[in-house]
C-alpha cells in the first residue's frame, strides 16, 4: 500500500488529490514544517532532499510531483487520469507538469525561499519584489497557450489538473490578481467543486481522514 508524506499548503496537494481521484488505498504521514520535521533524521532517511511530498511504494520511494503523478496515473489505469494509450498525448501531460515544477513553482518559491539562491539580504528582497511579475508571466503563458479547456488537456481530466489547481491556489499570496487570468480562475473554481479535491483539502487541514486512507 502507498504511504504518502505531505505537509499542508504545499505542492503535495496535487498528488494527494490524484490519489483520491484514483481511488487508491493509501495511508498518510503529515510532516510539520513548523516543527522542522522535514529535516529530521527519520524523514531524511525517506527523502534526503528534505522536502515534500514523498511516496513510499512497494518498489521504493518516489519524490518529485511530476513523477508521482505519472506513477499514480499508470498504477490506476481504470481511473483514466492520463492518456496512457497515446505516447504523444502522455508526453504533453508530462511537459505541462514539468513546466509547473521547473518554472512556475520556482518563481513562486522566490517569495519565501530566496535563501536557496543567495545569502545577500538585498538580493533576497529583490527576488521577492520580482515574484508578482514572474509568477504572472508564467501563468499568462498557461492562460493563453497551454490550458486547452475545460481541463488542461482539453475535454479529458488528467493529473495535470490537480497540479495546476494546487499552484493556482497561491496566486493571491504571490501578488497576482486571478481576475487577470480568467481561464485559470475558472479552472480553479471547477476543480474546487470536485469531491476528490474537497476530500484531499479537508484531510490536509486535519478535519477528516482521506476516504481511501488507512489509519495513519
Amino acid at each position: 500500500m502507498i504511504k504518502f508524506y505531505y505537509a499542508a499548503h504545499t505542492c503535495a496537494l496535487a498528488s494527494h488529490i490524484a490519489l483520491e481521484e484514483a481511488g487508491a488505498e493509501y495511508s498518510t504521514v503529515r510532516i510539520s514544517f513548523k516543527a522542522d520535521e522535514q529535516r529530521s533524521p527519520a524523514y531524511l532517511a525517506i527523502n534526503p532532499k528534505g522536502r515534500v511530498p514523498a511516496m513510499a511504494t512497494d518498489r521504493g520511494i518516489l519524490t518529485e510531483t511530476p513523477a508521482m503523478l505519472a506513477y499514480i496515473a499508470q498504477s490506476f489505469p481504470a481511473a483514466r487520469l492520463a492518456p496512457l494509450d497515446d505516447p504523444f498525448a502522455f508526453a504533453e501531460v508530462q511537459a505541462f507538469n514539468s513546466y509547473l515544477c521547473s518554472t512556475v513553482h520556482v518563481a513562486h518559491a522566490h517569495r519565501m525561499r530566496g535563501y536557496r539562491w543567495t545569502d545577500d539580504p538585498a538580493a533576497i528582497e529583490a527576488l521577492k519584489r520580482k515574484v508578482p511579475e514572474t509568477v504572472y508571466a508564467a501563468f499568462e503563458l498557461i492562460e493563453t497557450g497551454m490550458l486547452k479547456g475545460p481541463w488542461v488537456m482539453g475535454a479529458r481530466y488528467t493529473v495535470a489538473d490537480p497540479y495546476l489547481f494546487t499552484l493556482a491556489q497561491w496566486l493571491e499570496a504571490d501578488g497576482v490578481d486571478p481576475a487577470r487570468l480568467p481561464r485559470v480562475a475558472e479552472h480553479r473554481r471547477r476543480m474546487a467543486d470536485r469531491p476528490a479535491v474537497q476530500r484531499a483539502i479537508a484531510a490536509e487541514l486535519g478535519s477528516i481522514e482521506p476516504a481511501n486512507a488507512a489509519t495513519r
